[in-house]
């Protein structure tokens, strides 16, 4: 039977928050290696962008597991993310978009489209780690998901500073 994320345990929480890093680390490791096969200069910025969202993904799973380690010790956890109702933070580009993406040489807004794309999974995912914040009582999740937003929020911000340098390089602005 499918759970609320709001209904579970400091340990289910923290378990799939580490597992929700984890899953997405390796989506923008697999996307940094799509665009990195086009072997281009637009496509290689892309793909160090993504790489780069792999990394800090990776540097926040650790960051959880310590966490965990550090309050559960070695208890395992059995939940599964499939265990969820809500899907939380999952970028997805469809190979259609990765082509037309990689190709589009004319403007800003195909090459940002990749970003934007990063973007509105981290605009969800602090959204839905904002709204737990008001509603759990319980003071430990409570920062928690304080701390998963502001991670969040910081992805959002290096995202948007990439969409912003793509749209200055092609208007020949500075900052």
């Amino acid at each position: 039977m499918k759970r609320d994320f709001a209904s579970l345990s400091p340990r289910e929480a923290l378990h799939v928050a580490i597992f929700i890093e984890d899953r997405n680390a390796d989506i923008y490791r697999q996307f940094a290696e799509l665009f990195d096969v086009f072997n281009d200069p637009e496509s290689s910025e892309i793909a160090d962008t993504f790489m780069d969202m792999a990394e800090e993904e990776e540097r926040h799973a650790a960051s959880l597991r310590q966490r965990y380690q550090e309050r559960f010790g070695a208890e395992p956890c059995a939940i599964t993310e499939e265990e969820i109702h809500e899907t939380i933070e999952l970028p997805r580009v469809d190979d259609g978009q990765i082509f037309a993406i990689a190709r589009a040489q004319v403007s800003p807004v195909p090459r940002n489209k990749a970003f934007e794309i990063a973007l509105a999974a981290e605009q969800s995912a602090l959204k839905f780690y904002s709204q737990l914040c008001e509603v759990t009582p319980d003071t430990d999740l409570r920062d928690l998901y304080q701390e998963l937003a502001s991670d969040e929020n910081d992805h959002m911000r290096f995202l948007d500073k990439r969409i912003k340098q793509g749209l200055r390089a092609v208007s020949g602005k500075q900052d």
